[in-house]
């Protein structure tokens, strides 16, 4: 028997009940990431990736990644800047975009950060639960698809090993480590279509929100980790291309619960396309669906041809000289 991936508002609501408890017990309106309970960050950390061979790409292999698609994000440690991906969660994306355009996040503070998990940001530093004068989101965590945007099937993989122990497909799209149904089964759904979602490895940037799925607003946070039990059920909407090294250093600690801590604040985050030439970074991404990526995970294949898990897998990131 086929099983087909469905995340309606009431299963979403119980797979995450456990995640999100304190938090959204305490202030309904407040977003929080999944996973309050340190001992639940601690089991999900990744394990550092293996040390990658080096691998010499050809020019060809490389994309640009155009600057009206880059989110940058003035850290206290140095820039971080994160390539958007509209095709999976549009409204997150547009909603960033009126933020950002508002200069919502000027100043406002890295309030929840688990080490070994996830950095979330947009909360104010007397107020962790501050949020944009918004309307909350329907959820993105999947997308339906016919074909495009492709995602490759590399390897098999639960689907969220908490929530939903399905098997299914893992690989990338345009650079993103994604999860998806077979392709196969789109012969056999009502719309031929399956479902597609962008996977939570270390340096995905994902909304936060409360145990309603429906909730977010506008916080968010980049993981540290990789932390299996969110895919799925959590709204990704971008990848880390440059500054994970920034990410990482931003201060450790939780203003919900601890009144001596002091946040790193978010200087500024801005759109590529709105910054002077001189100040607009750019960004160069391995094309995972061209023939020297195949070649390069062919070097991380083990004596019995297994690729490592997804997640440790990295996508070559560069700055073009």
């Amino acid at each position: 028997m086929i099983m087909r991936l469905t995340l309606s508002a009431t299963f979403a609501l119980a797979l995450t009940a456990a995640a999100c408890g304190r938090e959204a017990a305490t202030e309904a309106d407040t977003e929080v990431a999944a996973s309050a309970a340190s001992t639940v960050a601690v089991a999900t950390q990744a394990e550092p990736a293996a040390a990658e061979p080096a691998y010499d790409f050809p020019a060809e292999a490389w994309r640009t990644v155009d600057q009206d698609r880059l989110l940058y994000i003035d850290t206290d440690h140095g820039m971080v800047v994160v390539e958007l991906a509209p095709e999976f969660a549009p409204n997150h994306v547009a909603r960033l975009r009126e933020l950002v355009g508002e200069r919502f996040y000027d100043f406002l503070v890295w309030h929840r950060v688990i080490d070994g998990f996830m950095a979330q940001g947009g909360g104010a530093r007397a107020n962790p639960g501050h949020a944009a004068d918004k309307p909350p989101m329907e959820a993105e965590f999947t997308i339906r698809r016919a074909g495009e945007p492709a995602v490759s099937e590399l390897q098999d993989r639960v689907v969220n090993p908490g929530q939903i122990p399905q098997m299914a497909k893992a690989g990338f799209w345009n650079g993103f480590h994604a999860g998806t149904q077979t392709a196969a089964l789109a012969g056999i759904t009502g719309d031929g279509m399956v479902q597609s979602w962008l996977l939570h490895c270390r340096g995905a940037a994902a909304m936060a929100r409360t145990s309603d799925p429906n909730s977010a607003r506008s916080q968010f946070y980049i993981t540290t980790g990789s932390p299996d039990h969110l895919n799925a059920t959590y709204t990704v909407w971008g990848r880390v291309r440059h500054g994970m090294d920034a990410v990482d250093r931003i201060a450790v600690g939780s203003a919900m619960e601890d009144p001596d801590f002091r946040p790193d604040v978010i200087r500024s985050m801005r759109i590529g396309s709105e910054l002077p030439a001189e100040d607009q970074i750019e960004i160069e991404v391995v094309d995972t669906d061209s023939e020297a990526f195949a070649g390069y995970l062919d070097t991380l294949r083990n004596a019995q041809g297994n690729l490592p898990d997804i997640c440790e897998i990295t996508v070559p990131s560069r700055i073009a000289e």
